[in-house]
């Protein structure tokens, strides 16, 4: 009888579970989505989330007790102190690339810039993997972006421009951000909106010339760069004629919740990034990339001054986009991941800045499929090795990917038909939900 309710269970189930798995995957619900919150330049650990209160490294802030009992944050993060039980602070990250370049391809993409493969960046390995329910909205957007230190680390690699980041308001191309009327920064997308003396009659006659200039051309191409070429032009052109571009226009945003995310293009870009996500986008990254000392927390001198003026931008706009998104319902279903791509000495030089250290520094993790409320790994009483928890960029991709609900073995196709993991390493069990 047992062999009979199994062998008859499982012939029932194998005509109805593929459709239920379907009709999972394809509810807007369940859907997982990612954003990424990147520090160009490496933040300081000691001076944001590992604190050395007491030690010479410890400088001059102060620790602020979260809502967790015994976990401290800086005293220039007090709202996220009070979301801390939100939050799994890695605090075990050690890795080997102590240059910018290196460093943000390596935390970038899960690889080190070596060797033919162009690996893609992990905005475009997960846009590949958890898909878009939206034509018109590109799966993978970035904020904000310094690309400046190393191109590659933002590129789609091996999957293709498909996958490729529309950049929104990026901070390396001077002049590109200006405030508008209200003293927001206006973050847009580059030639969305066609010239003012171009009109519908025009427009449609520029379309249908470029059309059949294409057509021949790309039939006998598709596989190749003209008929990537091509995806990415119609992709342009559906948004710009799609209702969903307007998850790019904040104004119509309330004025206080503006506020509250800050007036800076880092908090604007989180707001613009609870919108995406609303309207289903698997992936965005916000970039907190310059700032008045130099380019972001690359802060060799006057450390002090320059984090606590980043700090409470980034305490501003993580915090208000965490409330935002659980007001929404999306919290549970948005991972997020802060990182740069190193830290930053416990030592402070003679210029009062800290330099390059990617030796025991911190990442944090929030959101969905993740059990906040802890700091994972621990650090020397100076700062300047890891003691419990080491973790490399291996093993926060595989947690990552785990949190999302694809799996530490999740894979890309490279041009050559070999799969290449988006993580080699294990999930830390610890910090997942």
């Amino acid at each position: 009888m047992q062999s009979m309710a199994a062998g008859w269970g499982t012939v029932s189930a194998s005509g109805w579970f593929p459709e239920l798995a379907r009709a999972l995957a394809n509810d807007p619900k369940r859907r997982r989505h990612c954003i990424l919150l990147w520090m160009s330049g490496g933040p300081t650990q000691t001076d944001t989330f590992d604190m050395k209160p007491g030690h010479p490294n410890g400088g001059e802030f102060r620790e602020t007790q979260t809502n967790v009992p015994g976990l401290r944050f800086s005293e220039h993060l007090p709202k996220l102190a009070t979301m801390a039980d939100q939050l799994a602070i890695m605090r075990g990250m050690s890795t080997k690339e102590g240059d910018h370049g290196r460093g943000t391809y390596l935390m970038r993409t899960g690889y080190k810039p070596m060797g033919p493969e162009q690996y893609p960046s992990i905005g475009a390995s997960l846009a590949n993997q958890l898909g878009s329910p939206s034509p018109a909205l590109p799966p993978n957007v970035s904020i904000g972006s310094y690309r400046s230190f190393n191109q590659d680390a933002f590129s789609p690699g091996f999957l293709g421009p498909k996958f490729g980041p529309l950049f929104v308001g990026a901070s390396d191309l001077p002049g590109s951000i200006t405030n508008d009327e209200d003293g927001y920064p206006e973050l847009q997308v580059q030639s969305m909106s066609r010239p003012a003396d171009i009109d519908d009659q025009r427009m449609s006659q520029r379309l249908q010339m470029w059309r059949q200039l294409q057509s021949g051309f790309v039939k006998s191409r598709t596989g190749g760069a003209a008929g990537a070429h091509n995806e990415v032009y119609e992709g342009a052109l559906q948004l710009m004629n799609s209702e969903d571009a307007k998850a790019f226009d904040l104004s119509d945003e309330p004025a206080k919740l503006r506020d509250q995310y800050g007036a800076t293009v880092f908090g604007q870009g989180c707001l613009m990034a609870r919108r995406l996500i609303q309207r289903g986008v698997p992936f965005v990254e916000v970039s907190l990339g310059t700032s008045s000392g130099g380019v972001g927390w690359d802060t060799h001198s006057d450390n002090f001054s320059a984090v606590k003026d980043l700090s409470t931008v980034l305490d501003d706009g993580w915090s208000t986009l965490m409330r935002d998104l659980a007001d929404h319902g999306l919290l549970e279903s948005t991972t997020i991941i802060w990182m740069g791509e190193f830290g930053r000495t416990p030592t402070i030089n003679a210029n009062a800045g800290r330099d390059h250290f990617p030796g025991a520094w911190t990442t944090v993790l929030a959101g969905g499929g993740i059990a906040g409320g802890q700091a994972y790994g621990k650090t020397s009483p100076d700062g300047t090795q890891v003691e419990d928890g080491v973790t490399t960029v291996q093993h926060l991709l595989a947690t990552l990917c785990s949190a999302l609900g694809i799996g530490a073995e999740a894979a890309n196709m490279n041009l050559s038909g070999r799969p290449i993991p988006i993580a080699e390493g294990f999930p830390i069990d610890e910090v997942l939900a």
